[in-house]
């Protein structure tokens, strides 16, 4: 009985403390992330006595160096390293005190001593420099790992650890050091080099280094693709799509292994618009000979980057036809099919916007549309580019006609609102201002945001443009400008712009003015001019209904035109903070996020 009692006295006793325990446990910490460090500190010491919890240590001395006790921290500390003399933690503690209270040397010291004298075990290392991570003392966390490589003989350990610290210390010059030293061993970091390295670099000079290193690793490694892919990478952030393109067909020279990353490399060109770069890659890899996996998707994708740097209006009218040529040759070598499709669109649109062709392209996009088994999104998209040759060809009843069978036939697939949004557009060319403004308020609740917006700005054109006779007679002009610039007669076009100020003066369209000739100067790559327009419509119009697209249009200008990522992020930033509401938002926000490096 007596011992059944003692037991009982025991477990209230013990049941008691662990309650106090915990209370005191709970206002410690509250004291603690309320920088109450004094009341924290009492609660702490007693905490830490009544456990020799390490988890209470931590708390106790980091409050006693924020009050500034160090005697009483140093007595605190000392008394533990005479307990336990081999635990490291406490050893790196006493050189914290020395190093806040102004004993530098003395710090410095004890830390050397304690790096120096660790034998060969990695553990400890790495017990150690976590203890300087957990002390805030992150150049020691450095030396201890780049000293337990030496002893351990190992360059490759604690690489993850020491990209880590460098990362959170954007040491860009040791970062690029350890990424080299890691990536051999481990190619799979090369996304996160990418991402890190792009989110701290301010400047041409911080990619100069990293040039100039992966040149060195280059010489030494020259069969290592690794670097030379990073390499590419560092060229192409810089926009130096030639110095990319050169470093990729020497290394396809010298190993015989790159052309997978050159057919990928040149994809990336054209994603960046890089046309005649891109068209040298791929005719590069053609010299290869038909037996090469990717000759026959290397000719089809130089065809289609010689398209795309005819849409720019970079190419002359012989070399149009040349391109409409290679268009056919392919259609003749192998039939009209499903394969070929592509290259029936591409030459239509070069016949009807180039060539001047309506018929032969009328005929061509007949032919595309007698094709068996195309996806039903591909037969609407060939019936639209239909509609649209129909009106260039001035057949207007005949391209309402096909829109509206479009629409009806694919009503639950976008291209249906493409050819509600293109009839609408359509009547706004004809002058049939209320009719086009129904169409696109209905388009404004597309599921597409590009479509939405497009209707919305529509809607609102006509709505703002309506309110005088005058107004009315300018908007008519200014449709007729839109149709010239359809039509590809971007000279007339302008031309059209210019003389609504001139027939009707103080119109309600100047901004809508600046942004249709911004758009038109785009087109025909006078990048300075677009520049000139959009700045003057965000500067004096900022309640346009163009004022998200103008700022938009004009970071993507910066972005991928002019060379000047500073002025985009400034402006995709602007975007993201004055207009949440804009349906360019979202767009602006991953360009924005791709910018600073971040993975999207």
């Amino acid at each position: 009985m007596k011992h059944f009692l003692l037991l009982l006295i025991t477990c209230c006793l013990s049941s008691t403390i662990w309650a106090q325990n915990n209370t005191d446990e709970a206002l410690a910490y509250q004291y603690y992330q309320q920088a109450d460090y004094e009341k924290a500190a009492v609660l702490l010491e007693k905490l830490f006595n009544g456990t020799r919890n390490d988890g209470y240590f931590d708390l106790y001395y980091t409050s006693l160096l924020k009050i500034k006790k160090y005697d009483e921290a140093e007595t605190l500390v000392k008394r533990l390293i005479k307990q336990s003399p081999q635990k490291l933690t406490y050893q790196i503690a006493l050189g914290r005190i020395y190093q806040e209270s102004g004993k530098t040397a003395q710090a410095d010291k004890i830390y050397q001593i304690a790096i120096q004298n660790i034998p060969k075990n990695e553990f400890m290392f790495r017990e150690l420099a976590n203890s300087f991570y957990r002390f805030e003392a992150y150049d020691m966390a450095v030396s201890t790992f780049l000293q337990g490589r030496k002893v351990l003989n190992d360059e490759q350990v604690f690489a993850f650890e020491l990209l880590s610290i460098y990362r959170f210390k954007k040491d860009k010059p040791a970062l690029i050091y350890e990424y080299l030293n890691a990536l051999p061993a481990n190619p799979q970091l090369l996304p996160q080099a990418q991402s890190i390295l792009a989110n701290l670099f301010e400047s041409n000079n911080d990619y100069q280094a990293l040039q100039s290193a992966l040149l060195k690793k280059i010489q030494k490694a020259p069969d290592n693709e690794i670097f030379t892919e990073l390499l590419i990478w560092q060229f192409i952030q810089q926009q130096e799509y030639e110095m990319a393109l050169r470093q990729l067909i020497a290394q396809d020279r010298r190993t015989k292994t790159a052309a997978n990353l050159l057919f990928n490399t040149a994809n990336t060109f054209v994603a960046n618009k890089a046309y005649p770069t891109a068209i040298k890659a791929y005719e590069y890899l053609i010299t290869k000979g038909p037996e090469n996996e990717l000759y026959l998707p290397s000719k089809i994708q130089l065809i289609n980057a010689k398209y795309e740097l005819a849409m720019q209006g970079k190419t002359d009218q012989i070399a149009i036809k040349a391109l409409a040529n290679e268009f056919s040759q392919i259609i003749t070598q192998y039939g009209i099919n499903n394969q070929t499709v592509f290259a029936l669109k591409k030459l239509s649109h070069l016949q009807a916007y180039y060539l001047n062709d309506l018929s032969a392209a009328e005929k061509t996009l007949e032919q595309a549309l007698k094709v068996q088994g195309l996806p039903a999104m591909e037969i609407g998209q060939l019936k639209i580019d239909l509609g649209d040759i129909y009106v260039l060809n001035k057949q207007p009843w005949e391209a309402v006609l096909i829109y509206e069978q479009v629409s009806k036939q694919y009503d639950n697939l976008p291209v249906a609102s493409d050819a509600r949004y293109r009839s609408a557009r359509l009547s706004f060319y004809q002058g049939n201002f209320k009719f086009a403004k129904s169409q696109a308020d209905v388009l404004k609740a597309s599921t597409s945001q590009l479509m939405a917006n497009d209707a919305l700005n529509l809607s609102l054109l006509i709505s703002d443009n309506l309110q005088s006779k005058n107004d009315s007679l300018a908007l008519m002009m200014y449709a007729d400008a839109e149709m010239l610039q359809f039509i590809n007669n971007n000279t007339a076009a302008l031309k059209k712009l210019d003389s609504i100020d001139i027939a009707y003066p103080k119109n309600s369209l100047a901004d809508d003015i600046l942004m249709a000739k911004a758009k038109i100067f785009i087109k025909n790559n006078d990048f300075s001019q677009a520049e000139t327009n959009l700045k003057q419509l965000i500067s004096s119009h900022l309640t346009s209904i163009w004022i998200d697209d103008a700022i938009f249009t004009l970071a993507e200008l910066y972005e991928s035109k002019l060379n000047n990522t500073e002025e985009a992020k400034k402006l995709y930033q602007q975007l993201i903070t004055d207009f949440p509401g804009s349906m360019l938002n979202a767009e602006a926000r991953k360009r924005y996020r791709n910018l600073r490096g971040e993975t999207v």
